[in-house]
């Protein structure tokens, strides 16, 4: 009950923050917008006895949480908020490297997921980073780790698809972000960056949740269902 009731506030604060978009900001919007990742943090906690590796899930959606309150706080905190997200894409590898399977080679499906998300990512720094300015160094070192968590969510096998799709929702939602600010404007932008954002970090958390291993699965399956 205590893990719906979190997924419900979740879902809420994520769904208002949508269609109130065009009265941001307004007093207690940067609230509002950390309650959607920062519900699925805690709902990580509360899987830490059902499902390993939670706590590392956490803490990725904890700094995530800084990183929307930080961007939506203020325009002058983007360096800030850009760092808390590299440290959530940092925490998201470490989970990832943790989850993959030792001495198996990758499927070539996936080699060649990895190399088309390699070859997206270098494409759109080279068109971006000319036009970041004193920005230029932290973007780079910000899609590399963007890059490496996409990377590292396909290499990863989990039961369900959902992490890496829901890492990929994550790229495509920085790239219209990045796009927008750096190169040109984005048609309902503040739309498509927060639903392919949130739809993303909900791919990463209730998908890894739902895919425990052979001791915790059937535990974590029914907490990403909301029991």
């Amino acid at each position: 009950m205590r893990s719906r009731t979190l997924l419900y506030v979740s879902i809420a604060a994520g769904a208002i923050y949508l269609f109130t978009q065009k009265w941001q900001p307004f007093p207690g919007s940067a609230l509002l917008k950390g309650c959607a990742a920062g519900a699925l943090a805690v709902l990580a906690l509360t899987a830490r006895g059902s499902r390993r590796g939670a706590t590392l899930l956490a803490l990725a959606l904890a700094f995530s949480t800084a990183g929307d309150v930080l961007l939506d706080l203020d325009s002058r905190l983007f360096a800030f908020g850009l760092g808390a997200f590299l440290l959530a894409h940092l925490t998201y590898i470490t989970l990832f490297l943790r989850n993959r399977t030792a001495g198996t080679a990758p499927e070539p499906w996936r080699l060649m997921a990895v190399l088309l998300i390699v070859l997206y990512s270098v494409t759109l720094s080279m068109w971006i980073v000319p036009s970041a300015g004193a920005l230029a160094v932290p973007v780079v070192f910000y899609v590399c780790a963007l890059t490496a968590m996409v990377s590292t969510a396909t290499l990863a096998r989990f039961r369900q698809p959902w992490v890496a799709v829901g890492a990929i929702l994550f790229l495509i939602s920085d790239s219209l972000l990045a796009i927008h600010k750096f190169k040109t404007p984005v048609p309902l932008h503040d739309y498509l960056v927060w639903t392919t954002y949130y739809l993303g970090q909900c791919g990463i958390a209730l998908g890894y949740l739902g895919s425990g291993d052979d001791a915790h699965g059937r535990n974590s399956d029914s907490i990403a269902r909301g029991s």
